[in-house]
């Protein structure tokens, strides 16, 4: 009997972290944040402006380019891929009988088309100097 402990007891082991000293630590780094803050300037950024738009175009040319690469003018006749100088030819006289304004070129293209196919619709008309051309988009209404 040399043991004061009774047989089956043992010691607890303590498993608390003093988290004391961390918060110690936190508030002074806080404080430094506070007061060095006033001495840092803001940076400015110079952001780009748009003017407003006297007005809608009067005319728009729409292409649409379909899941089977053929082309479309929305309110013309059906194209191949392989009739691009008669899209380009549409356009030029577009802006011909707008008086020389560039006439902005609209692609539409099915969900289905190859990336590259409507790029290349892009790259044809940008050859042939025709100043605007953009793509239309569906707008899901954030689904």
């Amino acid at each position: 009997m040399s043991s004061l402990r009774p047989e089956g007891s043992r010691r607890k082991v303590m498993s608390e972290i003093n988290v004391v000293p961390y918060i110690d630590v936190m508030l002074v780094l806080v404080v430094i944040l506070m007061v060095s803050a006033p001495f840092v300037e803001p940076s400015v950024v110079n952001l780009p402006t748009v003017a407003k738009a006297s007005k809608a175009p009067d005319k728009v040319i729409s292409v649409v380019v379909q899941a089977d690469g053929s082309l479309a003018i929305k309110d013309g006749a059906k194209l191949t891929p392989q009739d691009m100088p008669g899209l380009i030819s549409y356009v030029q006289d577009a802006e011909k009988a707008s008086g020389g304004n560039p006439v902005p070129v609209v692609i539409s293209a099915d969900r289905d088309v190859k990336y590259d196919q409507v790029i290349n619709v892009m790259k044809n008309l940008q050859k042939a100097n025709v100043e605007r051309v953009g793509l239309a988009l569906q707008i899901d209404g954030g689904k």
